[in-house]
């Protein structure tokens, strides 16, 4: 009998976090490290919402709470959502988590059993990949594609639908990649989950990004469309579109008060209630006029970011990045970069064991982080499986402009560091990581 349960053995993780050692190590050798990996708005929150918060904690609410979440918050999000995905949503149907991912954790212990097929982006946010595995589902990932701006149509869907499908994920604007699912493409997959899916299928709408769109776009939801309001499970939160990631303010609609319910009883099970004195500032960010002026300041500066970074990237050698059209990431493959470096030679070289671990994007991650202090995010730290022969790094533009430059200007020079690269491939640093 083994100490830590089998299940365990299951659970995986965000790399964006778990990269934290590496850059400490780096900082700790009196490297200047340029931090591309984690995805967290570069902007305070708002000072009317801290006010908020703070005088209902000078107002001493501090105690429990509804583990639902207070009354006033969730009406104000059930107004948001009433009013944008243009669908009448009750509080009733609303639960609060403390971010917004615990509901992929709640949705798949709530609708999946073992051996249920879960269809999810990849890439996309590899807490998904996790779930799926931890609850003993089968993973079906639906690989994107730079090539389509790494968005999918209903025929794509089609052609991993089963009779075993029981939940489908969808996140739009996405989380690595900046691709938005169009009204049309929504369209689409509705009349497939209507035509195709049992009424027990559920849809889970990530929509976390829904707030950071460029160019002029609109945020379109899945929940808009005609059958979709009772399959979804809508969730998102205050941890981008307002710069509140700390705060740990997340929210998800269900299709009934009954499956609310039971969210509900997880919540308290697991963490009793988020603190109402957060809440109440949560209310006021979807109340509170100055939210949207603060939130479209910040938009327009991760536009002007991401207009600047792409054609940057895209002049270095052997990088090609699309434009995203949401979100606060850039996508770039890098592909090339790892032929002109060698790094495809280095890989074959590894043992049989380290090569399943090290993709060419994870050593290339790791040469610009420890040779050039330029973290950033791999291709496989967004779903692991069928990522293989896909070469790309995410990079966060939740950074100044200046950092965003240096670190350009170090990822062209390391694209032309090919002596740089051997001298890390033969080093202790290499051969520790990937040995």
């Amino acid at each position: 009998m083994s100490l830590i349960a089998q299940r365990m053995n299951h659970l995986g993780t965000e790399n964006a976090f778990r990269l934290g050692d590496d850059i400490q190590r780096c900082v700790d050798r009196g490297m200047d490290v340029i931090r591309f990996n984690l995805g967290a708005p570069d902007f305070r929150s708002a000072p009317h919402l801290n006010r908020v918060a703070s005088q209902a904690l000078d107002a001493g609410n501090s105690g429990y709470c509804d583990p639902a979440g207070i009354l006033p918050f969730r009406e104000a999000i059930a107004a948001h959502v009433t009013r944008t995905r243009g669908v009448e949503v009750t509080p009733g149907r609303v639960i609060v988590t403390p971010g917004a991912k615990p509901p992929i954790g709640y949705t798949l212990q709530t609708y999946v059993d073992e051996g249920d097929e879960v269809i999810y982006p990849s890439p996309g946010f590899p807490i998904y990949e996790s779930w799926v595995r931890f609850a003993r589902a089968v993973p079906v990932p639906l690989l994107l594609s730079d090539e389509r701006d790494f968005a999918f149509t209903a025929d794509d869907l089609a052609a991993l639908v089963t009779e075993r499908t029981k939940v489908i994920i969808l996140c739009s604007p996405s989380n690595p990649t900046g691709g938005v699912l169009s009204r049309d493409d929504l369209a689409g997959i509705a009349a497939l989950v209507r035509e195709r899916c049992r009424p027990d299928v559920r849809i889970y709408a990530d929509e976390i990004y829904e707030h950071i769109l460029f160019d002029g776009l609109e945020h379109e939801s899945i929940m808009s469309h005609d059958g979709m309001p009772e399959r979804t499970v809508l969730a998102s939160g205050h941890s981008k579109g307002f710069a509140m990631t700390g705060w740990r303010l997340g929210w998800a609609v269900l299709p009934t008060e009954e499956e609310a319910a039971i969210f509900k009883q997880l919540n308290i099970n697991i963490m009793s209630c988020v603190p109402p004195f957060l809440q109440e500032a949560g209310a006021a960010a979807y109340e509170d006029p100055e939210s949207a002026v603060q939130v479209g300041r910040m938009v327009r500066e991760f536009e002007r970011r991401r207009d600047w970074v792409v054609p940057a990237l895209n002049g270095v050698p052997g990088v090609r990045c699309r434009l995203p059209k949401g979100a606060f990431y850039v996508f770039p493959g890098v592909s090339g970069m790892c032929e002109r470096l060698g790094v495809y030679d280095a890989r074959a070289g590894l043992p049989a064991e380290a090569r399943r671990r090290a993709t060419p994007a994870a050593i290339l991650q790791m040469f610009l982080l420890y040779r050039y202090g330029v973290a950033s995010m791999d291709r496989a730290s967004f779903g692991r499986i069928g990522a293989e022969g896909q070469d790309y790094l995410r990079l966060s533009i939740a950074n100044s402009m200046e950092d965003i430059r240096r670190g350009v200007e170090r990822i062209a020079e390391a694209a032309e560091d090919d002596a740089g690269f051997a001298e890390f491939v033969g080093s202790a640093d290499f051969h520790e990581l990937f040995g």
